[in-house]
Protein backbone atom coordinates (compact mmCIF):
# COMPACT_ATOMS: atom_id res chain seq x y z
CA UNK A 1 0.00 0.00 0.00
CA UNK A 2 1.22 3.50 -0.77
CA UNK A 3 1.66 6.12 1.90
CA UNK A 4 -1.46 7.99 2.91
CA UNK A 5 -1.31 11.63 1.87
CA UNK A 6 -2.61 14.25 4.28
CA UNK A 7 -4.55 17.14 2.82
CA UNK A 8 -3.79 20.72 3.81
CA UNK A 9 -6.81 21.95 5.73
CA UNK A 10 -7.86 25.34 7.11
CA UNK A 11 -7.67 26.09 10.83
CA UNK A 12 -11.38 26.84 11.16
CA UNK A 13 -14.64 24.97 10.48
CA UNK A 14 -16.18 25.21 7.03
CA UNK A 15 -19.91 26.06 7.04
CA UNK A 16 -22.25 25.64 4.11
CA UNK A 17 -25.99 26.24 3.72
CA UNK A 18 -28.34 26.07 0.77
CA UNK A 19 -32.00 25.61 -0.08
CA UNK A 20 -31.20 24.69 -3.70
CA UNK A 21 -31.49 20.94 -4.32
CA UNK A 22 -28.97 20.82 -7.18
CA UNK A 23 -26.42 22.85 -5.23
CA UNK A 24 -26.91 20.59 -2.20
CA UNK A 25 -26.34 17.45 -4.28
CA UNK A 26 -23.20 18.92 -5.85
CA UNK A 27 -21.74 19.97 -2.50
CA UNK A 28 -22.42 16.71 -0.66
CA UNK A 29 -21.12 14.77 -3.67
CA UNK A 30 -17.87 16.72 -3.46
CA UNK A 31 -17.60 16.31 0.31
CA UNK A 32 -18.82 12.75 0.88
CA UNK A 33 -20.12 10.62 -1.98
CA UNK A 34 -21.68 10.80 -5.43
CA UNK A 35 -25.45 10.51 -5.03
CA UNK A 36 -28.93 11.48 -6.17
CA UNK A 37 -31.43 13.06 -3.80
CA UNK A 38 -35.08 14.04 -3.78
CA UNK A 39 -37.21 15.84 -1.20
CA UNK A 40 -39.91 13.42 -0.10
CA UNK A 41 -42.49 15.58 1.65
CA UNK A 42 -42.74 18.63 -0.59
CA UNK A 43 -41.07 20.85 1.99
CA UNK A 44 -38.27 23.22 1.14
CA UNK A 45 -34.76 21.86 1.55
CA UNK A 46 -32.55 23.57 4.13
CA UNK A 47 -29.16 21.85 3.96
CA UNK A 48 -26.68 22.83 6.64
CA UNK A 49 -23.22 21.29 6.82
CA UNK A 50 -20.40 22.29 9.12
CA UNK A 51 -17.11 20.49 8.49
CA UNK A 52 -14.35 20.27 11.09
CA UNK A 53 -10.91 20.45 9.42
CA UNK A 54 -8.95 17.20 9.33
CA UNK A 55 -6.50 15.94 6.71
CA UNK A 56 -7.27 12.24 7.21
CA UNK A 57 -10.95 11.99 8.11
CA UNK A 58 -14.05 13.85 6.97
CA UNK A 59 -16.09 14.81 10.03
CA UNK A 60 -19.13 17.01 9.62
CA UNK A 61 -22.37 17.99 11.29
CA UNK A 62 -25.11 17.53 8.67
CA UNK A 63 -28.85 18.11 8.41
CA UNK A 64 -31.26 18.63 5.49
CA UNK A 65 -34.24 20.24 7.22
CA UNK A 66 -36.60 18.10 5.12
CA UNK A 67 -37.49 14.47 4.56
CA UNK A 68 -35.10 13.36 1.82
CA UNK A 69 -34.40 10.18 -0.13
CA UNK A 70 -30.75 9.56 -1.04
CA UNK A 71 -29.52 6.99 -3.55
CA UNK A 72 -25.80 6.38 -4.07
CA UNK A 73 -23.57 3.96 -5.98
CA UNK A 74 -20.76 2.10 -4.16
CA UNK A 75 -18.34 4.48 -2.44
CA UNK A 76 -15.37 2.20 -3.24
CA UNK A 77 -12.62 4.10 -1.37
CA UNK A 78 -14.36 5.06 1.88
CA UNK A 79 -16.34 3.76 4.82
CA UNK A 80 -19.09 6.04 6.07
CA UNK A 81 -20.54 6.16 9.60
CA UNK A 82 -23.52 8.25 10.77
CA UNK A 83 -24.01 9.15 14.44
CA UNK A 84 -27.36 10.93 14.98
CA UNK A 85 -27.88 13.84 17.35
CA UNK A 86 -31.59 14.14 16.56
CA UNK A 87 -34.17 12.54 14.31
CA UNK A 88 -33.94 9.22 12.53
CA UNK A 89 -33.02 7.63 9.20
CA UNK A 90 -33.41 4.26 7.51
CA UNK A 91 -30.66 2.80 5.32
CA UNK A 92 -30.84 -0.02 2.80
CA UNK A 93 -27.66 -1.74 1.65
CA UNK A 94 -26.74 -5.26 0.50
CA UNK A 95 -30.27 -6.54 1.18
CA UNK A 96 -30.22 -5.33 4.80
CA UNK A 97 -32.23 -2.60 6.49
CA UNK A 98 -30.65 -0.47 9.22
CA UNK A 99 -32.14 2.27 11.36
CA UNK A 100 -30.37 5.24 12.90
CA UNK A 101 -32.15 6.83 15.86
CA UNK A 102 -30.76 9.56 18.10
CA UNK A 103 -29.52 8.10 21.37
CA UNK A 104 -30.18 4.54 20.22
CA UNK A 105 -28.41 3.47 17.02
CA UNK A 106 -26.03 4.55 14.28
CA UNK A 107 -25.41 3.51 10.69
CA UNK A 108 -22.23 2.09 9.07
CA UNK A 109 -22.11 2.02 5.26
CA UNK A 110 -19.80 -0.27 3.29
CA UNK A 111 -17.65 0.86 0.35
CA UNK A 112 -18.53 -1.88 -2.14
CA UNK A 113 -22.35 -1.76 -2.33
CA UNK A 114 -24.93 0.81 -3.48
CA UNK A 115 -27.19 2.30 -0.85
CA UNK A 116 -30.49 4.07 -0.23
CA UNK A 117 -31.26 6.27 2.77
CA UNK A 118 -34.54 7.81 3.96
CA UNK A 119 -33.74 10.80 6.16
CA UNK A 120 -36.24 12.57 8.48
CA UNK A 121 -36.55 16.36 8.43
CA UNK A 122 -35.33 16.66 12.05
CA UNK A 123 -32.30 14.41 11.53
CA UNK A 124 -28.96 16.04 12.41
CA UNK A 125 -25.93 13.79 12.64
CA UNK A 126 -22.19 13.51 12.69
CA UNK A 127 -21.26 12.19 9.25
CA UNK A 128 -17.86 10.49 9.30
CA UNK A 129 -16.03 9.41 6.16
CA UNK A 130 -12.93 7.29 6.70
CA UNK A 131 -10.67 6.29 3.79
CA UNK A 132 -10.80 2.53 3.23
CA UNK A 133 -7.03 2.12 3.29
CA UNK A 134 -6.68 4.13 6.49
CA UNK A 135 -9.30 2.18 8.46
CA UNK A 136 -8.20 -1.22 7.19
CA UNK A 137 -4.56 -0.45 8.01
CA UNK A 138 -5.62 0.60 11.51
CA UNK A 139 -7.71 -2.57 11.87
CA UNK A 140 -4.69 -4.68 10.89
CA UNK A 141 -2.64 -3.00 13.61
CA UNK A 142 -5.30 -3.73 16.21
CA UNK A 143 -5.80 -7.32 15.13
CA UNK A 144 -2.10 -8.03 14.75
CA UNK A 145 -2.55 -9.38 11.22
CA UNK A 146 -3.45 -8.04 7.78
CA UNK A 147 -6.36 -9.14 5.60
CA UNK A 148 -7.37 -8.03 2.12
CA UNK A 149 -11.03 -8.49 3.01
CA UNK A 150 -13.29 -5.47 3.36
CA UNK A 151 -14.44 -4.83 6.92
CA UNK A 152 -18.01 -6.14 6.84
CA UNK A 153 -19.68 -3.84 9.34
CA UNK A 154 -23.26 -4.45 10.44
CA UNK A 155 -25.52 -1.85 8.84
CA UNK A 156 -26.74 -0.47 12.16
CA UNK A 157 -25.23 -0.67 15.63
CA UNK A 158 -26.01 0.14 19.25
CA UNK A 159 -25.26 3.66 20.50
CA UNK A 160 -26.93 3.17 23.89
CA UNK A 161 -24.28 0.75 25.20
CA UNK A 162 -21.19 1.89 27.05
CA UNK A 163 -19.06 1.41 23.94
CA UNK A 164 -21.60 3.26 21.78
CA UNK A 165 -21.78 6.19 24.19
CA UNK A 166 -17.98 6.36 24.32
CA UNK A 167 -17.82 6.42 20.51
CA UNK A 168 -20.37 9.22 20.34
CA UNK A 169 -18.51 11.19 23.04
CA UNK A 170 -15.20 10.84 21.19
CA UNK A 171 -16.78 12.01 17.91
CA UNK A 172 -18.32 14.98 19.73
CA UNK A 173 -15.03 15.89 21.39
CA UNK A 174 -13.01 15.49 18.18
CA UNK A 175 -15.48 17.60 16.23
CA UNK A 176 -15.44 20.36 18.85
CA UNK A 177 -11.64 20.38 19.04
CA UNK A 178 -11.13 20.39 15.27
CA UNK A 179 -13.65 23.21 14.93
CA UNK A 180 -12.15 25.29 17.76
CA UNK A 181 -9.67 27.97 16.60
CA UNK A 182 -6.24 26.94 17.87
CA UNK A 183 -7.52 23.45 18.72
CA UNK A 184 -6.46 20.04 17.50
CA UNK A 185 -6.60 21.10 13.85
CA UNK A 186 -3.33 22.96 14.48
CA UNK A 187 -1.72 20.13 16.51
CA UNK A 188 -0.94 17.19 14.19
CA UNK A 189 0.40 14.78 16.83
CA UNK A 190 -2.58 15.18 19.15
CA UNK A 191 -5.04 15.09 16.27
CA UNK A 192 -3.47 11.87 14.95
CA UNK A 193 -3.83 10.17 18.32
CA UNK A 194 -7.46 11.22 18.80
CA UNK A 195 -8.36 10.17 15.24
CA UNK A 196 -6.78 6.80 16.03
CA UNK A 197 -8.93 6.55 19.18
CA UNK A 198 -12.03 7.25 17.08
CA UNK A 199 -11.11 4.56 14.54
CA UNK A 200 -10.40 2.07 17.34
CA UNK A 201 -13.81 2.74 18.86
CA UNK A 202 -15.51 2.34 15.48
CA UNK A 203 -13.89 -1.07 15.09
CA UNK A 204 -14.69 -2.22 18.63
CA UNK A 205 -18.25 -0.83 18.68
CA UNK A 206 -19.65 -1.76 15.26
CA UNK A 207 -20.08 -5.53 14.82
CA UNK A 208 -18.06 -7.04 11.95
CA UNK A 209 -16.11 -10.18 11.09
CA UNK A 210 -13.24 -8.65 13.11
CA UNK A 211 -15.25 -8.50 16.34
CA UNK A 212 -14.26 -11.98 17.60
CA UNK A 213 -10.58 -11.24 16.91
CA UNK A 214 -10.62 -7.80 18.50
CA UNK A 215 -12.46 -9.03 21.60
CA UNK A 216 -10.66 -12.37 21.87
CA UNK A 217 -8.62 -13.29 24.91
CA UNK A 218 -5.12 -11.99 24.12
CA UNK A 219 -2.34 -14.45 23.47
CA UNK A 220 0.67 -14.59 25.73
CA UNK A 221 3.09 -11.74 25.10
CA UNK A 222 6.78 -12.01 25.91
CA UNK A 223 7.99 -9.54 28.51
CA UNK A 224 10.72 -8.54 26.06
CA UNK A 225 8.06 -7.20 23.67
CA UNK A 226 6.76 -4.89 26.37
CA UNK A 227 10.22 -3.74 27.42
CA UNK A 228 11.06 -2.95 23.80
CA UNK A 229 7.98 -0.77 23.51
CA UNK A 230 8.73 0.93 26.82
CA UNK A 231 12.23 1.71 25.57
CA UNK A 232 10.83 3.08 22.32
CA UNK A 233 8.42 5.37 24.20
CA UNK A 234 11.18 6.52 26.56
CA UNK A 235 13.40 7.45 23.62
CA UNK A 236 10.67 8.94 21.40
CA UNK A 237 8.08 10.58 23.66
CA UNK A 238 7.30 13.24 21.06
CA UNK A 239 6.49 10.71 18.32
CA UNK A 240 2.93 10.22 17.09
CA UNK A 241 1.73 7.03 18.73
CA UNK A 242 -1.47 5.25 19.60
CA UNK A 243 -2.11 1.82 21.07
CA UNK A 244 -2.52 0.51 17.51
CA UNK A 245 0.78 2.09 16.45
CA UNK A 246 2.63 0.57 19.39
CA UNK A 247 1.03 -2.84 18.85
CA UNK A 248 2.10 -2.80 15.21
CA UNK A 249 5.65 -1.90 16.23
CA UNK A 250 5.67 -4.84 18.66
CA UNK A 251 4.17 -7.19 16.07
CA UNK A 252 1.25 -8.18 18.30
CA UNK A 253 -2.44 -7.32 18.57
CA UNK A 254 -3.61 -4.28 20.48
CA UNK A 255 -5.30 -6.46 23.10
CA UNK A 256 -2.11 -8.46 23.55
CA UNK A 257 -0.20 -5.22 24.05
CA UNK A 258 -2.79 -4.00 26.57
CA UNK A 259 -2.62 -7.29 28.48
CA UNK A 260 1.18 -7.34 28.36
CA UNK A 261 1.45 -3.83 29.78
CA UNK A 262 -1.00 -4.66 32.55
CA UNK A 263 1.05 -7.75 33.45
CA UNK A 264 4.50 -6.13 33.23
CA UNK A 265 3.86 -2.49 34.18
CA UNK A 266 0.44 -2.57 35.81
CA UNK A 267 -0.97 0.17 33.56
CA UNK A 268 -2.15 0.58 29.96
CA UNK A 269 0.26 1.51 27.13
CA UNK A 270 -1.19 5.01 26.74
CA UNK A 271 -1.04 5.62 30.49
CA UNK A 272 2.65 4.77 30.25
CA UNK A 273 3.06 7.17 27.32
CA UNK A 274 1.31 9.90 29.28
CA UNK A 275 3.59 9.35 32.27
CA UNK A 276 6.72 9.63 30.13
CA UNK A 277 5.43 12.83 28.59
CA UNK A 278 4.52 14.25 32.01
CA UNK A 279 8.08 13.57 33.09
CA UNK A 280 9.33 15.59 30.12
CA UNK A 281 7.04 18.48 31.05
CA UNK A 282 8.35 18.36 34.60
CA UNK A 283 11.95 18.36 33.40
CA UNK A 284 11.31 21.34 31.11
CA UNK A 285 9.63 23.30 33.90
CA UNK A 286 12.38 22.51 36.40
CA UNK A 287 15.14 23.40 33.94
CA UNK A 288 13.57 26.71 32.99
CA UNK A 289 12.47 25.92 29.43
CA UNK A 290 11.24 29.11 27.75
CA UNK A 291 7.49 29.56 27.43
CA UNK A 292 4.43 29.42 29.64
CA UNK A 293 3.22 26.28 31.40
CA UNK A 294 0.59 25.95 28.69
CA UNK A 295 3.24 26.17 25.97
CA UNK A 296 5.43 23.53 27.64
CA UNK A 297 2.44 21.23 28.16
CA UNK A 298 1.36 21.57 24.53
CA UNK A 299 4.90 20.77 23.39
CA UNK A 300 4.45 17.32 24.95
CA UNK A 301 0.89 16.69 23.79
CA UNK A 302 -1.23 18.09 26.65
CA UNK A 303 -3.82 20.51 25.31
CA UNK A 304 -6.48 20.64 28.03
CA UNK A 305 -5.21 22.73 30.96
CA UNK A 306 -7.59 21.43 33.61
CA UNK A 307 -7.05 17.76 32.82
CA UNK A 308 -3.29 18.27 32.42
CA UNK A 309 -3.03 20.06 35.78
CA UNK A 310 -4.83 17.16 37.53
CA UNK A 311 -2.62 14.55 35.87
CA UNK A 312 0.53 16.52 36.70
CA UNK A 313 -0.50 16.95 40.34
CA UNK A 314 -1.30 13.25 40.66
CA UNK A 315 2.21 12.40 39.43
CA UNK A 316 4.32 15.09 41.14
CA UNK A 317 2.25 16.18 44.12
CA UNK A 318 1.98 19.80 43.00
CA UNK A 319 0.48 21.84 40.20
CA UNK A 320 2.66 22.65 37.17
CA UNK A 321 2.34 26.34 38.00
CA UNK A 322 3.91 25.61 41.41
CA UNK A 323 6.85 23.86 39.73
CA UNK A 324 7.35 26.82 37.42
CA UNK A 325 7.12 29.25 40.35
CA UNK A 326 9.71 27.32 42.39
CA UNK A 327 12.05 27.49 39.42
CA UNK A 328 11.88 31.27 39.46
CA UNK A 329 12.64 31.68 43.18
Amino acid sequence: MGALQERIVPDRPLSFRTTDLDVAIAHITKTYVEHEMSVADGRNLNLHLKLAPSPRLTLGLLGYGADVIITAPPMHLNYHVNLPLSGKSTAYQKGAVGRSVAGQSGIALLPSHPLDIRWSSDMVQYSIKVPKQLLETHAAKLAGSHSDDEIRFALDFDLSSGAGQALFATATFLYAELARPGGLATMPAARHELESVLMTQLLFTIPSQLTPVLHARPAYTRRSNIHEIMEYVDENPDAEMSTADLAARAGISARALQAGFQEVVGISPMTYVRGVRLDRVHLDLVSGMHGSVTDVAARWGFFHPGRFARQYRDRFGELPSDTARHRML
